[in-house]
């Protein structure tokens, strides 16, 4: 049997043989709680507000992070033996069911920022979206990454160059997909930054792209390396816009060859919606938790999107996932892929490239196993019987 067909009995042996063997601990923090603790420890006070925090009170926020009412039903004997841990997505063959989330300004979290993300997970061929707030240009990015599947978070400029501009960028840097980010048509209140009077933008931190962009430089006198502060205020300009209608996403269609993904979905009404308007996938997600204080979670809005999309298109699911039966429940209610966010954040955070590496390597382990204990051999195995609601629980007497 392959390494690849045992990731998580592989990984944990090592672990264990390094511990008992070679008396040698891991240098990365294996649960999330404790990751999380090294993590904002290692960052700067603006940079945990930057990462950790959601909008408002955070109620949406934390209970984005509650997955309880949702069990998992195992089944024995199914003769797990070989596990097929791959799926299918918008034409390419992902090694997991797992991506990485865009998040933006990663020079907050570590020196390496995003090229840091891109070698961790190169590493495990896990692809990554990257966030048009990145601190290094996507250019760049997309190099490290090589040949692991990539995806570009479009910020929707209302400078209608600029937004081409991006767009043809993404296409020649080797991107697979445009996600297109509908939730953030203008930022949520996020107390944690208010609180300090902290926008990282203001110090150009997580505008790489922009500064790059042959475009945006055009519309200043000077160069944003001469005059920064004329090209951040330029910047903070043309950044959003909240006039968009689901009509406008022709503009997106007309302007790039690549498969798009509509990110931030909670309603099946916005699933139709952006399926009648020419999406490839369904992203459902709150953000993190960063807009909508009070909102509806991702995991509460996914089973009504799924029961509308239909297989039609993909579904991604992110926000809230730490762990890997997260993940698993998600894809039992109908994604197909789940995108990871702080926890490869905090592994940056801990120790860069390598920090990412190994969460990446401890969720793929953890998610294998469940999905192994849990009787199924392949991914597309994780149906809606995999899992059960608490209140079937009590309707049927288990």
């Amino acid at each position: 049997m392959s390494d690849a067909n045992r990731f998580g009995a592989e990984r944990v042996n090592k672990i264990y043989r390094e511990g008992m063997l070679e008396e040698t601990t891991q240098d990365i923090p294996v649960s999330f709680e404790d990751l999380r603790e090294e993590a904002h420890d290692a960052m700067s006070e603006e940079g945990r507000a930057y990462v950790h925090g959601g909008a408002g009170s955070e109620e949406t926020f934390e209970r984005n992070k509650d997955f309880s009412e949702w069990r998992i039903v195992p089944r024995m004997l199914r003769g797990v033996e070989e596990r097929d841990l791959s799926v299918d997505f918008l034409g390419q063959t992902h090694s997991y069911p797992l991506m990485l989330t865009p998040l933006g300004v990663q020079s907050l979290l570590h020196d390496e920022a995003e090229l840091g993300t891109a070698a961790g997970a190169a590493d495990l061929d896990v692809p990554l979206t990257l966030s048009s707030l990145s601190s290094r240009t996507m250019e760049d990015v997309s190099e490290a990454l090589g040949d692991t599947p990539k995806l570009f978070q479009f910020y929707w400029s209302s400078n209608q160059a600029i937004a081409k501009s991006f767009l043809d960028r993404a296409e020649r840097a080797g991107y697979d997909a445009i996600v297109v980010t509908v939730d953030a048509p203008i930022l949520g209140w996020r107390e944690r930054l208010i609180e300090r009077g902290y926008y990282p933008f203001l110090e150009g931190e997580g505008v790489a792209n922009y500064f790059s962009d042959p475009e945006f430089r055009s519309q200043l006198d000077d160069p944003p390396e001469d005059d920064p502060e004329v090209a951040v205020e330029h910047f903070l300009d043309i950044f959003g816009d909240s006039s968009l209608t689901w009509e406008d996403l022709q503009f997106v269609h007309d302007n790039t060859d690549l498969p798009v993904v509509i990110k931030g979905v909670l309603d099946p009404r916005d699933a139709r919606l952006a399926i009648q308007h020419g999406a490839d996938a369904i992203g459902v997600s709150t953000h993190g938790g960063r807009q909508v204080d009070g909102s509806i979670t991702a995991f509460e809005a996914l089973p009504a999107v799924a029961e509308e999309v239909d297989g039609e298109v993909p579904i991604t699911f992110d926000s809230g996932v730490r762990r890997a039966s997260d993940a698993y429940k998600a894809l039992a209610l109908g994604a197909d892929s789940v995108l990871l966010g702080r926890p490869y954040a905090y592994g940056l955070a801990v120790d860069g490239a390598n920090g990412v590496r190994t969460v990446l390597k401890n969720f793929i382990a953890e998610f294998d196993l469940t999905m192994g204990l849990a009787g199924n051999r392949n991914v597309e195995d994780i149906g809606r019987d995999s899992v059960t609601h608490e209140t079937e629980l009590y309707e049927t007497g288990r």
